[in-house]
């Protein structure tokens, strides 16, 4: 699968500083399911073209789909993805356009702002309602759009049309417009990714939509594709709707509901510093992240020097393939990857993987536990595994009232199955330490009222001596 982006007049040129690609240089990076390519065919006086080419590797993105059911056939491995414009494409935009998808140009940061006349190719996209959607979402943003219906076969007219279509855009736009336009419809063209689709994406459609998205007539179609699930396209439409997209706002990795009622004091980066500084603390060492989810504890874990190895843990298979995406363990050296294990594993089980640890995280994991089953947690994580130190934080319940759009009597997540008071916390930690001959210490995490105490609580439990 290619883009082409064509720049035409007396400042073509202009094209390369704005890509930030030279175009003496061939630029390549790992993808998910392959390898991506810039290179420029021409970068003559009066036009210049950059292509950013998607190799497709159908072996490696079949094994990323890993826990995911399908029939016995050879789909997985002979299908149509190394050629469809998909999600694939836009994550080759994001991590070889990044800068420019971002509007950034040190050399010459007066070209950001200035529209350039572009041509777009695109050889094959999905053509959903028989190619009338292509317009659709691209005319109103003031693109010419000429796109014809590929055949299903030229030899055999008589199969009809495939469901793909060519795509040519032009128009005068600013490089960083165009390149979201591509980023966000491809997919909605598509209508299918290759990667778990979480309440991140909520996050990613405003960051890369949220100047233009808003006043588009088929936003909610676009949402509604783009995220494939409803609840997640109505958080997106209501917070396009309220104008919600500042940068502060945009925090990949959280779930979108807690998200939403937290993010104005930044208690998941919080949270994250708070566990770090307590691992630090620990000494660091053999680190294990029990219920890890996304991986974004994990991503700093890797970072911290005195950390010797980690391991990540979650009983959800599509977690875990979205840490190793951010993780991008493909990428890491080998001396890196080596120190990083990532395994599914249920946290009410023994699991001999456990063993041996200096610190175990638990963050944000107990609420989601049911109540009964919270002696079996204690038992395997204190009483089997038995870390030096093991981190524990919890949405403090009493907190709650601050929170202007959770309803009294409502949960933070609609997965949590309790949410502790200050006291009750403490009185479940204080239980654990007598059981499993632990000491801990408090400490509050974000805003600490004067009556409602803080909205996380993290206790630090430290094995006790001999």
């Amino acid at each position: 699968m290619l883009v082409s982006i064509t720049c035409a007049g007396p400042n073509s040129s202009d094209l390369g500083f704005l890509l930030h690609k030279h175009p003496d240089r061939v630029r390549s990076v790992d993808v998910g399911g392959g390898r991506a390519h810039v290179f420029y065919p021409e970068a003559a006086e009066g036009r210049t073209t950059a292509v950013l080419l998607v190799e497709v590797d159908p072996i490696r993105l079949s094994r990323l789909a890993r826990g995911r059911k399908s029939a016995a056939t050879l789909e997985p491995y002979v299908n149509d993805r190394p050629y469809v414009a998909s999600s694939m494409l836009s994550v080759a935009i994001g991590k070889l356009y990044g800068t420019a998808l971002s509007g950034t140009c040190d050399t010459k940061p007066e070209l950001v702002d200035r529209p350039l006349d572009l041509e777009i190719s695109v050889p094959v996209v999905g053509a959903p309602q028989g190619g009338e959607l292509i317009a659709r979402v691209f005319e109103p943003l003031g693109w010419e759009v000429d796109s014809t219906v590929l055949p299903l076969d030229a030899a055999f007219a008589s199969w009809g049309d495939s469901r793909f279509a060519s795509l040519e855009l032009r128009g005068s736009k600013t490089v960083k417009d165009a390149l979201a336009h591509l980023y966000v419809l491809l997919p909605v063209l598509d209508g299918r990714k290759h990667y778990w689709i979480g309440e991140a994406e909520v996050d990613k459609l405003l960051r890369h939509g949220g100047d233009w998205l808003a006043a588009h007539p088929e936003r909610e179609l676009i949402s509604r594709r783009y995220l494939r699930f409803g609840s997640l396209a109505r958080d997106a439409l209501a917070r396009l709707a309220e104008g919600a997209v500042d940068s502060d706002e945009r925090d990949e990795g959280n779930d979108a509901g807690e998200n939403a009622l937290e993010r104005p004091i930044s208690l998941n980066e919080q949270r994250l510093d708070a566990v770090m500084d307590a691992v630090v603390r620990a000494g660091g060492g053999s680190v294990v992240d029990l219920g890890c989810g996304e991986g974004r504890l994990l991503k700093r874990l890797i970072a911290e020097p005195s950390v010797t190895d980690v391991l990540g843990v979650d009983v959800s298979l599509r977690a875990l393939d979205q840490a190793e995406s951010r993780l991008r363990l493909d990428e890491l050296s080998e001396r890196r990857r080596e120190r990083v294990s990532l395994v599914q594993g249920a946290l009410t089980y023994a699991d001999a993987r456990l063993h041996g640890r200096d610190v175990a995280t638990v963050v944000e994991v107990v609420e989601h536990l049911d109540a009964e089953r919270l002696d079996v947690f204690a038992r395997v994580v204190f009483g089997e595994a038995a870390p030096q130190t093991v981190v524990v934080t919890t949405p403090n319940r009493e907190y709650n009232v601050h929170f202007e759009r959770l309803p009294p009597g409502r949960f933070r997540h609609g997965d949590h199955r309790f949410e502790w008071t200050r006291a009750e916390f403490n009185e479940w930690v204080l239980a654990v330490c007598s059981e499993y001959r632990y000491t801990a210490t408090f400490a509050p995490i974000g805003n600490d009222d004067v009556e409602t105490g803080p909205p996380t609580q993290m206790a630090v439990l430290r094995k006790a001596a001999s």
